[in-house]
């Protein structure tokens, strides 16, 4: 049998893998893939019980589970040497924040022309969190900024809010909304 060539390198990383395991260095946050976000009409396709001609989006938080691991004397078996402790690894997760899933006004797809979005583009550039062009398209760098200015609101999302639009300049607030 040929043994996998990684097998001596993962060997060699162990050390470094429990070291960087056991530190107290702060686990590193699983990025967030930058998803084609979809667009849900109020009383259409599964949107909340809302207005009529309103459109909404979805944002699913992953749950946070939160993993200790401990090493446990374990005591010897009757008939064993007598000698050094013997330790067994327990493993235990629970979990710190249940997945959920957040419910949020958006503007409706035909409001997202390119002229809509070139604006909204430019407005980010102001604000330092978008560096393109003002293409008109919503790509991945501008998904990035929008997701990076939404989030100090409260939402984690590539998708344009209502409310960030309203706070970027570029939605009109409804009479209720001020």
């Amino acid at each position: 049998m040929i043994p996998h060539p990684l097998t001596g390198l993962a060997k060699a990383l162990m050390p470094v893998a429990l070291l960087v395991a056991c530190s107290d260095l702060p686990a590193p946050q699983a990025a967030r893939p930058i998803e084609v976000d979809r667009v849900y009409r109020a009383g259409v396709d599964g949107a909340p019980d809302a207005a009529a001609d309103t459109c909404w989006g979805e944002d699913v938080t992953p749950a946070v589970i939160e993993t200790v691991t401990r090493q446990v004397a374990v005591p010897p078996k009757a008939g064993a040497p007598q000698g050094g402790v013997v330790y067994q690894t327990e493993t235990h997760q629970r979990i710190v924040r249940e997945r959920q899933a957040i419910w949020f006004r958006t503007p409706c797809p035909e409001t997202m022309t390119p002229a809509f979005v070139a604006s909204l583009q430019r407005a980010l550039a102001v604000r330092g969190y978008y560096s393109g062009e003002a293409s008109g398209r919503i790509d991945r760098p501008t998904r990035l900024a929008v997701r990076a200015f939404q989030k100090p609101l409260g939402l984690n999302s590539g998708l344009l809010s209502l409310n960030a639009a309203q706070q970027l300049g570029i939605a009109a607030y409804e009479r209720g909304d001020l």
